[in-house]
């Protein structure tokens, strides 16, 4: 394969809770020995890339914080490109809105003097919110941001509510449309990861354990798909699914042969 750049999914592909899957770490290392780019890719929106780095970096995985995208730093990209200069109401929690105020997105406690709102994982989120948000619509505010789409996501006790679910229940309420959920499968998602890269979708293998998320983005654009089983997606589901990779491997280990 002529693939120069890789785009890989973090949770389910190279990691599982706060360890490295098996083989994980010499895959990365033979993607940077062949001279490949590497794009690290995560809809968890709670982490700051240099976060990540670290994180991956003690694991013994080589990574810098402008090779990790998330949805928080996609989400900023993107306001900074379509809402730049406006207020912005934040619903989620503290690791997401520091990272916002950290970038110099000009953050409003206000809902009413918001121009956008944007919402994303909040374990606190409350009927109180809800109101914030009628509240921004209906003194003018004309936009409606959400960091990612993920309805669950997984723990080890079982799947809990997302950002994705937050976000429907927000949108439901001001009764619109958000005008952009960041994250994957989000074309512009996609467009920022093949930025980092500097390559076209056909120079580039998108590896994840997702169908809904990862191999649907990578298919929209045209990258070559590899799902890995080291994650959520079964042999049933993937049956079932009008999403399909192009090729399905065990493992990151197990697809150096694509890569």
């Amino acid at each position: 394969m002529t693939e120069r750049g890789v785009v890989v999914d973090l949770d389910g592909t190279v990691l599982s809770g706060e360890s490295l899957l098996d083989g994980a770490a010499d895959a990365l290392a033979d993607l940077r020995d062949a001279g490949r780019g590497v794009l690290f890719l995560t809809n968890n929106p709670t982490r700051p890339p240099a976060e990540y780095a670290q994180r991956l970096a003690r694991l013994g995985v080589d990574a810098r914080p402008e090779e990790v995208l998330t949805a928080t730093s996609a989400t900023i990209d993107y306001l900074r490109e379509h809402h730049a200069d406006e207020s912005v109401f934040a619903i989620a929690e503290e690791s997401v809105t520091n990272q916002l105020r950290d970038a110099g997105i000009s953050l409003v406690a206000d809902a009413r003097r918001a121009d956008t709102v944007v919402v994303g994982y909040d374990r606190e989120f409350e009927y109180t919110d809800m109101i914030a948000a009628l509240r921004a619509f209906g003194a003018g505010a004309d936009a409606l941001v959400g960091t990612d789409p993920d309805i669950t996501v997984p723990t080890p006790d079982g799947p809990v509510p997302g950002s994705g679910s937050i976000i429907n229940a927000v949108a439901g309420v001001v009764e619109r449309d958000p005008d952009a959920v960041l994250g994957k499968p989000s074309d512009v998602t996609a467009r920022l990861a093949l930025d980092r890269l500097d390559l076209p979708p056909a120079e580039c293998v998108l590896v994840g354990d997702r169908l809904d998320t990862d191999i649907e983005m990578g298919n929209r654009v045209g990258m070559t798909t590899v799902l890995v089983r080291t994650g959520v997606t079964d042999d049933e589901t993937l049956a079932a699914s009008t999403i399909q990779p192009d090729y399905v491997r065990d493992s990151l280990a197990d697809a150096r042969d694509l890569l």
